[in-house]
């Protein structure tokens, strides 16, 4: 496997299937990894991804809890959104610099043996039945290398996307910004971001400030507009710069700010009069929203996949950027995985696109109409907004990978439960933390005069999974013990029902991704036929 770009997304590729014990090389024409934090912001649904990848403790250990947002116009609190999640999520909003994510991930992609071939750079590519010959230039030359499949994760400009030929359709802001990692020392209170605004008497934002929390003593990332000194043509502008067929996304390789421009603004629109210190880095960077219009090739049995900003770019409003790469890369490994081992059904690899494309779509449209009027500013629903945001409401309702009809709860995430027992634990613990995420989990729920054969649907189960399958029976606090081989976990709490719906014999069938491929509440009738089928839409029969 050939993974392109060590990025956040590359990187995440990389772990999942090394994993799953499959051999993987990744490279990156950057010499040394960046030390800015072009993304900050890690959603309550990524933490639960790096939960199951093994690095959620070093991720939390980096990070600032994001609390709200204050917003002003014209120096006057217009609102105040405190970021409060339901009770049954999990966890809340983390401030993380990507430099820092970018360090977890590598740390713990080394420890499994696989380090990044830095100053290596993707020259292009060929793809056939078989695989994917790839030609590698770095100090050594030019290098033709053999691989499976290809993961571009190579960024805004990625060099897998032209080479398969992908439409890029979108357009780019005309405003310019600057970002700047500065020190303030004002009296808002902390993991609170900044939102400033000037507006004209007709509505329109004239001057913009931004600032996200960082981990540190009053550390902030500034977003502001660019001033005139610092602004630079766009590529393919009028001045022969750069041609059309360029994306003008990421950061500019022109000036960067000083701490005077930095000041200049907070003097303008800070909610109190504060002073900029101790800057770590600055850029001016420009932002485009863009799609592809597929996120693979060639259908019907693709070698190359696009993920991240390869894909998709678009505003960061709302950090969904990086957390959008990430769950593209995760969704992407455990199927590449299961091909790599010949397991794979007809169709796998191009669920991908079925399952990622849209959520991408979303994205981008969301973060361009928000872009100017901030998070929450196209629902009048806060909880939903919230959820929205945290990515946990992501559904794949209707993936050719998924069994249930629209009364079902197939292709939602999986909830998590808290208050689960078993034999041997004297703790009560979460479902999470039950979950291998390796490959697919059946959860057989009895509860009351519920009763199935849960070892003859669990053998059913596992046939058709190839062995990559965990079983678990959670039975109900009032369920007399059962006699069975496999482990049973108690729903002491009740909390499992409540998350999932189960009553009397219920069959929930969890991918590795944390999405549900069937679920069936209250009867046993067809749970065994419902669950087979979906795994062999998944699995060789």
């Amino acid at each position: 496997m050939l993974i392109a770009g060590a990025g956040p997304v590359g990187l995440t590729a990389a772990i999942e299937l090394s994993r799953r014990g499959v051999g993987c090389r990744i490279v990156d024409p950057v010499l040394e990894p960046p030390l800015y934090a072009k993304a900050v912001g890690v959603q309550p649904r990524t933490l639960e991804v790096f939960e199951g990848m093994g690095v959620l403790q070093s991720i939390l250990d980096a990070g600032t809890p994001m609390r709200g947002q204050f917003v002003f116009v014209n120096g006057r609190q217009v609102s105040r959104l405190d970021l409060v999640l339901p009770a049954d999520v999990p966890f809340g909003y983390l401030l993380v610099p990507q430099y820092e994510t970018e360090r977890v991930l590598r740390e713990e992609l080394a420890r499994r043996g696989v380090g990044v071939e830095r100053g290596v750079r993707l020259a292009g590519f060929e793809q056939d039945a078989d695989g994917v010959t790839a030609t590698l230039s770095g100090a050594y030359g030019e290098q033709v290398v053999r691989a499976d499949f290809l993961v571009g994760a190579d960024g805004a400009h990625s060099v897998v996307r032209k080479g398969l030929g992908l439409t890029f359709e979108g357009a780019a802001f005309a405003e310019q910004y600057m970002l700047g990692d500065v020190e303030v020392n004002w009296s808002l209170p902390p993991g609170y971001a900044v939102r400033s605004m000037h507006q004209r008497d007709d509505g329109v934002t004239d001057d913009l400030l931004v600032a996200i929390p960082l981990p540190g003593r009053g550390r902030y990332r500034m977003t502001m507009l660019v001033p005139p000194e610092l602004s630079a043509p766009a590529p393919g502008s009028a001045d022969g710069s750069g041609s059309k067929d360029d994306v003008a996304h990421g950061f500019s390789g022109g000036a960067a700010p000083e701490l005077h421009h930095i000041q200049a603004v907070l003097d303008r629109l800070s909610p109190e009069p504060v002073v900029a210190t101790n800057p770590r880095w600055s850029s001016v960077f420009r932002i485009s929203h863009r799609i592809v219009d597929r996120y693979a090739g060639p259908e019907g049995s693709p070698r190359v996949f696009v993920a991240g900003d390869a894909a998709h770019i678009h505003p960061p409003t709302g950090a969904q950027g990086m957390n959008t790469g990430i769950q593209d890369a995760h969704n992407l490994a455990w199927k590449l995985a299961i091909a790599v081992t010949g397991d794979a059904a007809d169709g796998l690899l191009d669920s991908y696109d079925a399952e990622r494309r849209p959520v991408g779509e979303e994205v981008v449209g969301r973060t361009v109409r928000n872009a100017r009027a901030g998070i929450t500013a196209d629902s009048s629903d806060p909880e939903f907004a919230v959820r929205r945001d945290a990515q946990l409401l992501i559904d794949y309702a209707g993936s050719p990978l998924v069994v249930g009809d629209a009364s079902s709860s197939a292709g939602r995430r999986a909830p998590d439960a808290r208050g689960l027992t078993r034999a041997a634990v004297t703790e009560p613990f979460r479902l999470f933390t039950l979950l291998g995420r390796g490959g697919h989990t059946l959860l057989i729920y009895i509860g009351g005069d519920g009763a199935t054969d849960v070892e003859t649907l669990a053998a059913a189960a596992d046939e058709a999974a190839h062995g990559h399958l965990d079983v678990y029976v959670v039975t109900a606090p009032d369920t007399e013990p059962i006699a069975t081989v496999l482990p049973v976990i108690g729903d002491a709490a009740g909390d499992f029902a409540a998350q999932y719906g189960a009553v009397g014999t219920s069959v929930f069938l969890v991918r590795p991704d944390g999405h549900l491929a069937f679920a069936s509440t209250g009867s046993d009738a067809g749970a065994a036929d419902g669950v087979v089928a979906a795994l062999r839409r998944t699995f060789r029969q």
